[in-house]
């Protein structure tokens, strides 16, 4: 299974921060944000991974990964994201590289507590179709929610007024070589973006989605309010400190 960090995107609710700079640029305590998910991604037993890049700033990646030897890796792959397509389409851009393989997708500025390496060996065992991660939260309508009936999952709706369970689909998915025919059949929706969400529920109908609940807490950072709490959670509990610190130090 390859791994694929989607860090593209022009990042405007980070305004004026990202006028300079690639959000997942920015810091999350003492490491760059784009740390985090690669780290997510080794931490699961996925060395083959793939940077999307955006914006202004993507040659930035470049000097600050290089070849990925600082997280112990023999290389690290890149694409460009031209623009704001959504995240479906920034996955299409990694069909070359995914070689008809399944691949475990890594939202750029999602950051994690603990590991994903159970649901990347349950993903592995299941063979195919697709898996999403769920984490129980205060504010499920601000994120993509699935209705569940049981182990099964009936629908994703996103930011609904009312969410029918109070878990929110986490930026972290796993699909087979399928999902880039999902894409290519998407249209764009009312934001004019293709996304992830109608990708899962295409799933979810063939009968193919699994889910697992992430242990510990996570958040994204693609806000003011948020970026700071990724902060400071990182600072209290030393989130991937142990696999960073000796991949880094």
């Amino acid at each position: 299974m390859k791994g694929v960090v989607l860090a593209g995107g022009l990042g405007s609710r980070l305004h004026p921060l990202t006028k300079v700079t690639n959000k997942h640029l920015l810091p999350v305590y003492d490491r760059p944000m784009i740390y985090y998910p690669i780290q997510t991604l080794i931490n699961a037993g996925i060395d083959d991974i793939m940077i999307v890049t955006g914006g202004n700033s993507a040659g930035d990646f470049l000097k600050l990964l290089g070849n990925g030897k600082d997280f112990g890796l023999k290389h690290l792959d890149y694409t460009y994201q031209e623009g704001e397509g959504g995240i479906a389409d920034a996955l299409s851009l990694v069909e070359h590289f995914a070689d008809e393989g399944p691949v475990c997708v890594v939202l750029g500025d999602n950051i994690i507590e603990g590991n994903i390496r159970q649901a990347a060996d349950d993903y592995r065992a299941q063979g195919g179709g697709a898996k999403i991660l769920l984490k129980e939260v205060p504010d499920p309508q601000r994120f993509g929610v699935p209705e569940l009936d049981g182990d099964r999952v009936l629908r994703i709706e996103e930011k609904p007024q009312a969410p029918k369970s109070d878990y929110a689909v986490i930026g972290v998915y796993f699909y087979d070589s399928t999902v880039f025919e999902v894409i290519s059949g998407l249209e764009p929706s009312a934001r004019g973006e293709l996304e992830i969400t109608d990708v899962n529920n295409h799933y979810i109908d063939e009968g193919t989605m699994t889910w697992n609940e992430l242990d510990g807490w996570w958040t994204d950072a693609g806000t003011f309010e948020s970026l700071l709490r990724a902060t400071n959670l990182v600072a209290e509990t030393g989130a991937n400190r142990m696999s960073l610190g000796a991949a880094v130090s």
